[in-house]
């Protein structure tokens, strides 16, 4: 009988380390298609106290229609990165398949207001 092998397991990381990590709940409230990249999507995601725009490697798991609206979990506090010419200002939270075949959004209740710390 042949076992799938366990993925590697990261390094621990102390609780200090932990609570420098923001998660803030950003609603969408656009969605496209990422002009110069076939796996991303771009996003602009209220934060409460502004609109971020995020870009993600959704593109074949969602569409951005299906987006539109969500609240998702967001690190807040990620330095910004250009990605295929966009600048990404956050990072949304998902769960996938170790083969990435599926891909899931952390989302939240939709009354929880957009900004709202996640612990």
């Amino acid at each position: 009988m042949s076992e799938t092998p366990a993925p590697p397991v990261a390094a621990n990381i102390s609780f200090d380390e932990f609570t420098r990590i923001k998660l803030r709940v950003g609603k969408v409230v656009e969605a496209s298609d990422h002009p110069n990249a076939d796996k991303l999507l771009v996003l602009k995601v209220d934060m409460g106290d502004e609109v971020r725009q995020i870009c993600a490697g959704l593109r074949g798991h969602y569409t951005p229609e299906q987006l539109l609206g969500r609240n998702l979990v967001i690190v807040a506090n990620l330095a910004p990165r250009m990605m295929r010419g966009q600048e990404s200002r956050g990072m949304l939270l998902a769960a996938s398949t170790p083969d990435h075949a599926r891909v899931v959004v952390l989302t939240t209740e939709s009354d929880v207001p957009p900004g709202s710390p996640v612990s």
